[in-house]
């Protein structure tokens, strides 16, 4: 069982029916799944129960504890969530898929227009309009695509958010900057408290990044350096302080969890 097949949560029975796919979604969140183990599971949980507040308030924790357990225990998997009103109706669906292979470096590419989105804190509502800019990411030769303020400060990526050093200090876009409130990136912050690093909120343009040692992160892949910018004459540092992270992120996944 490896194609991707969509479950409709039926709330009444707590239980997944088939489905030939949802409508549009209006708050998605997706995770890794591998060998049966979800790193920060609970966060996902709480960002998606926080943007389903407004539509969907209850039983959300039930469907995606449920979709946990209808997940294969072996084998990659990346799962989404997704909350959708057909008719008017809120209604929650999974989305079981296989994961694609981890990627070790990114390739970035700056979009040339301001970040447009609706809704930046919620994934989902922006999801076509950013997939298209990572489609135009891909034509100029790049991964992903680089979203900015309107005054041309760096926020995150289209599938991704964005941190950088500066010698020993990581940094990054505040809190208050209207990005996602991504997992992976507390996760690493929160390794980055336990290792006595400092995390210093910045904001800075594509230029300002020059030579700097820059990470996309994300649930799917983790970690990722960032080997080059598309178009530019951005130079990146060496990558290897962002693999020895990306085994320590695993690592305290590990002692969470008791594995």
């Amino acid at each position: 069982m490896r194609d991707p097949y969509w479950l409709r949560w039926l709330e009444d029975s707590e239980r997944f029916v088939p489905e030939t796919r949802s409508c549009r979604p209006e708050v998605i969140d997706s995770w890794l799944v591998d060998d049966g183990e979800t790193r920060a599971f609970h966060r996902h949980v709480a960002r998606f129960t926080a943007a389903c507040a407004q539509l969907r308030p209850d039983r959300v924790g039930t469907f995606l504890d449920a979709a946990q357990e209808w997940i294969p225990s072996a084998g990659r998997w990346f799962p989404r969530a997704e909350m959708a009103s057909p008719e008017g109706n809120p209604q929650l669906f999974l989305w079981l898929r296989p994961a694609p292979p981890r990627g070790e470096t990114v390739r970035l590419w700056v979009s040339p227009s301001p970040d447009g989105r609706a809704r930046p804190r919620v994934k989902g509502p922006d999801l076509t309009s950013l997939a298209q800019l990572r489609d135009a990411a891909v034509q100029a030769g790049a991964d992903e695509a680089v979203l900015l303020s309107r005054n041309g400060h760096v926020l995150e990526g289209s599938t991704t958010s964005l941190l950088w050093w500066r010698g020993d200090v990581l940094c990054g876009p505040p809190e208050t900057a209207a990005i996602l409130p991504s997992v992976t990136r507390a996760e690493v912050l929160a390794l980055a408290t336990e290792r006595g690093v400092e995390f210093r909120p910045e904001l800075a343009t594509p230029a300002e990044l020059a030579g700097a040692d820059v990470w996309t992160l994300n649930a799917l892949h983790g970690i990722r350096p960032v080997a080059a910018w598309a178009d530019s004459p951005f130079t990146t540092a060496e990558p290897g302080r962002a693999e020895q992270w990306h085994h320590l992120l695993a690592e305290r996944n590990d002692h969470e969890t008791g594995q």
